[in-house]
Parts: C-alpha cells; structure tokens; sequence
C-alpha cells in the first residue's frame, strides 16, 4: 500500500488521530511536570516516571505500546547522540581505563553474578539467568546521562560514570542476544565466542560510526555553511549510523553480520562533537545546541512516561519475592565491579587513582531505565518458558523502579553530602550575599517612593531607608571580603553577566528584525557575530572550568 493511501487508512480507522493523541497527552503532561519540578524537590525524571505508573491505572487512556523496537530503534539513538557531542575526548581518553575496565571486565563479572544469583533463588534456567543477568548489568546512558545533567557535578564524574553507560551496552547486548540464541538452539555459552563476537559486534560499531562520522565532520559541516542543513544531516547520522550498523549484514549481503547500534551512535555523536563543531560557523553550532538540547528535553520526557506506562505494578506483586532478589542481586553486584575495578585500577595506576567519593557516586548511581526495559521486552515465549519470560520481565521491571526511584531520588543527597555537587559552600555564600543585596535595594527603593507619594512622612522614609542602607554597606562588605577569599568566583560571576548580557542583545537583534526596523540581512550578519562572541565565551568558560590558575585577559572575542 502507498503511502498516502496508509495514512488515509489509519486515519479512517481512527489510529492515526489516536497516536497524535496520546503524543500530544504525553508532551502536555511532560511540559506541566518540568513546570511543577521546579517547584518541588523531585527529579524530573523520577516524576515522568511515577506520572507513567499513575496512567496504568487509567485503563485505555493511552493507545501505545513500548516496543523494543520503539525504544532502541527510536528514541535511545538521539539521546545518546546528543550525550556524546558534549563529552571531550581528552578527557574521556584520560580516564578510558577505568571506564572500559567497568564498562566491560566489570559487565561480564555482573552478568554471571546476577546469573548465578537468579538462578538459585528464582528458579529460571541457566540460560535464562545469563540473559537476565546481562540484560541488568548494563547500566542505562539514558538514565544515567538525564540524572546528571540536572546534578552539576563536576566533569571528571561525569565523563567517568556516562562513559562507562555508554560503553558498556555492547557487552551486555552481545551477552543477551547469545544466551537467548544458545536457549533456543539447546546449547553452552563459550569463553571463545563470547570473545569473538564482541570483538566483532563492539568493534565493528565503532567503525561504522567514525566513518560516518568523519564524512559528515570532515566534509558536511566543513563544506555547507548552511545551519539548518547542517542540522538536518546530524540527525540523520543519529539515525543512520545506527541502522547501518544493526542492518550491516543486510544492506551489504553478508548474512547474520551485525554491529552494535548503541556504540556506532556513540563513536559518530564523539567525533561530531570534538571535530564537526569545530569545523562549522558559530551560528551553526548554536542552532545544533538549541536543537539537540529541544529534542532530547522531548525524547526523553516520552522515554520516562514509557517506562512508567509499561511498569505492571500488579505483576510487581505477584513476583514480589522475585523482585526484591533481582534488586539485592544488582545491588551487590554493583558493589563487587565498582569498587573492585577501581581498586585494581588504582593499584595499577596510582597517579590516575579515582577518588573514593567518585567511585561512591558510581556505585550509586548505577540506574537501569530503556535499554534493560527493551531487552526484557524482546523476551519470546517460543524461546523460554511463558512462565519464565514472565519472572524475567517482572524483576527487570522491579529493578528498573527500583534503581530510577529509590538510587534516583537520594543520588543528590549523596553527591551533596560528599561535597560534589556543582555548587560549594563558597558559591552558596556568594548567593546568598547577592541575594540579600538584590533584596534590601528593593526594599530601599519602595521606601523611598512611598515618601516621596506622601504615604509615609518624610521623616519616617528618611529613617528606613538609612536602616536599609545600613545593611547594604554591611551585606557590600561581606561580598567583597567573601570575593577576596575565593577570586575565582569573581570570574565565574563575570562570565555568567557577560553571557546574560550577549543573550540580551541577541533576542534585541531578533525582535527589531520582525518589527521592520532593519533589514533581515543586517539581523542575520548582527546575530552571527554575536553567536561568535558566545561561543568564545564558552571555550573561555570551559577552560577556566578545568584550569582556573590559566590567566583570562579578555572575556570574549568582543571585548
């Protein structure tokens, strides 16, 4: 059937209008929860989460089913796309011994763990075991990546906790997809062709992804000074690098050859981030950043309102027993592969030793989300038993709660009790003496103007207003004896004025451009130099961020 004809038949059988619906339904909510988390001490994901689980309880409310080919096909590519053109490759490569060595050493040691764990105290067969323990024991990038972005933590956890995310999925698919090809042929898994094939499969992703990539960095973004088609190809190669490299075999007439998707995302996403930006025009790589950042805010809004969707809390209880063993069975085999592969990287390298409170985060905040919800999805009946794909699905679903409820809404509270978070106790301070001098200038002024309207006597307001001035020289005095013990708030406080400032003018040259009072010729040469001095700002900011002794004569290109 054509296409026009497709879509005329959906929309006569209604199924078309009744997917904008529940898009338009799961945006709606998604924008109303980023509004009310604002508010309220609760991670935004958390609360996607819990709005999906209230759904289930509204039966047919929502026509829409997570996939896993919805989920891995759809919706993990640009997230992790997005993730990955923000990570430096100096240092991820920095650290990549202890994130390859978590990533990979630390997921096989899990996945038989687990196995081990489940198959004596769930009764599933071995097999069946290894793929749960596989399919558990990857750590979700997308989980993980939505978590700490809303933390501020500093860029070395960062890299070290979404690289191990992004790494380790190749791992845990190549395990899943052979224990469930080995269940199904009556066969043993070997050391040999787990080997080979994550070899095969890791290794061959990552090359589809760096060439793609590397055509679109080094000849698209280079070549076409065109923002909007230069936005237009990276996602394509979201997309694209991923379908080439799950569908290899296919598209080239090799039979049963695949590659991993996740890491041909990954490897194309890092070779656009560290040399296609540099290769475009400011004005494109601003548009790209306000374009992957929209649509990642909604891809991953429907991601979190999935996975609470397809969360079956009745069946939660009827594997209760189940569950919380799949849930002791992660936590303390996340124990085991945190704590023991940085150990032996420690030992091994002691210069490049991870901090203790970084590998407490880590542990931590191993969460599990779309990635381990797809795989468990995939699950069929002809395979293993109906009663053991419904044990497997009920703890994965368990887990998945489990580690985005609980582990997400107290990471915070770990990371600020370890002194990690963003913000110190010195930026904390400075805000709060600019607040109180923002504040009692207010106060002044209302003062002030209530005498001069005669509400209040001349005397009175000249009074108030000297007990205001008062505690303004005192709150000056506590900000400038504070900035001299920490200079380098000085700096962070003038780049983040200064890119206020450039984000003012920048909206000023777009609302005098649709007023009619210059031409768009003018706007668009006015904005792109604008969009040069933000970007200066940036690397300025992003230098001072990892080197605050380096000496910073100018704060941008513009002065």
């Amino acid at each position: 059937m054509e296409l026009p004809a497709l879509l005329a038949a959906e929309a006569e059988s209604g199924g078309l209008i009744q997917t904008e619906l529940t898009v338009v339904i799961l945006l709606t909510t998604a924008a109303l929860i980023a509004v009310v988390t604002r508010w309220i001490k609760l991670p935004f994901t958390v609360a996607l989460v819990l709005a999906g689980l209230a759904f289930t309880f509204v039966p047919d409310f929502l026509q829409i089913e997570a996939s896993p080919e919805l989920i891995l096909g759809l919706l993990v590519p640009p997230l992790l796309f997005e993730a990955t053109l923000h990570i430096s490759w100096p240092k991820l490569r920095a650290d990549l011994a202890p994130i390859l060595g978590v990533a990979i050493v630390g997921t096989l040691i899990g996945t038989f763990l687990v196995a081990a764990i489940v198959e004596a105290g769930a009764d599933v067969p071995w097999m069946a075991a290894i793929a749960f323990g596989a399919l558990i024991s990857a750590t979700d990038p997308v989980a993980v990546i939505a978590f700490f972005k809303t933390l501020g933590v500093s860029k070395r956890l960062a890299v070290l906790v979404e690289g191990e995310s992004l790494f380790n999925d190749a791992v845990a698919v190549v395990l899943f997809s052979l224990a469930v090809n080995a269940a199904a042929e009556g066969t043993d898994l070997s050391v040999g062709l787990v080997a080979e094939q994550f070899v095969i499969v890791g290794f061959g992703g990552l090359a589809v992804g760096c060439v793609l990539g590397y055509i679109v960095s080094s000849v698209v973004l280079k070549n076409v000074d065109d923002h909007l088609v230069e936005t237009g190809v990276t996602l394509a190669l979201a997309y694209g690098s991923f379908i080439v490299a799950e569908q290899f075999g296919e598209i080239f007439g090799i039979e049963d050859l695949h590659f991993s998707g996740i890491l041909a995302v990954v490897s194309a996403g890092l070779l656009v981030g560290n040399v296609g930006l540099e290769n475009t025009s400011p004005t494109t790589r601003r548009t790209l950043e306000n374009f992957w950042e929209f649509l990642t805010f909604l891809v991953n809004s429907i991601v979190f309102l999935l996975l609470g969707i397809t969360v079956d809390v009745t069946e939660l209880q009827t594997g209760f027993a189940a569950v919380v063993l799949a849930v002791l069975a992660i936590i303390v085999t996340r124990l085991v592969i945190v704590y023991g592969v940085t150990s032996i990287h420690g030992l091994l390298q002691p210069r490049k030793a991870i901090p203790w409170p970084f590998r407490h985060v880590a542990y931590w905040g191993g969460l599990r989300g779309a990635i381990s919800l797809a795989l468990a999805l995939s699950l069929a009946d002809s395979v293993f038993s109906p009663d053991t794909v419904q044990t497997l699905r009920e703890m994965t679903f368990g887990v998945v709660l489990f580690t985005l409820v609980v582990q997400g809404t107290t990471i915070s509270g770990l990371i600020n009790r370890l002194g990690l978070a963003g913000k110190g106790d010195a930026q904390v301070t400075q805000e709060r003496h600019q607040a109180r001098l923002i504040a009692g200038r207010a106060g002044r002024q209302v003062v002030e103007r209530l005498g001069v309207q005669g509400v209040l006597f001349p005397s009175m307001s000249r009074a108030m207003s000297e007990v205001y001035e008062e505690e303004i020289r005192s709150t000056s005095g506590e900000l400038g004896r504070h900035f001299r013990s920490h200079p380098e708030l000085e700096i962070t406080m003038l780049l983040q004025a200064r890119r206020n400032a450039l984000a003012a003018e920048q909206n000023s040259f777009s609302e005098i451009g649709r007023k009619g009072l210059v031409s768009g010729d003018v706007v668009d040469e006015l904005s792109a130099e604008h969009d040069r001095r933000i970007v200066a700002l940036d690397t300025i900011a992003e230098r001072w961020d990892s080197d605050p002794s380096a000496p910073l004569t100018e704060v941008d290109n513009g002065g």
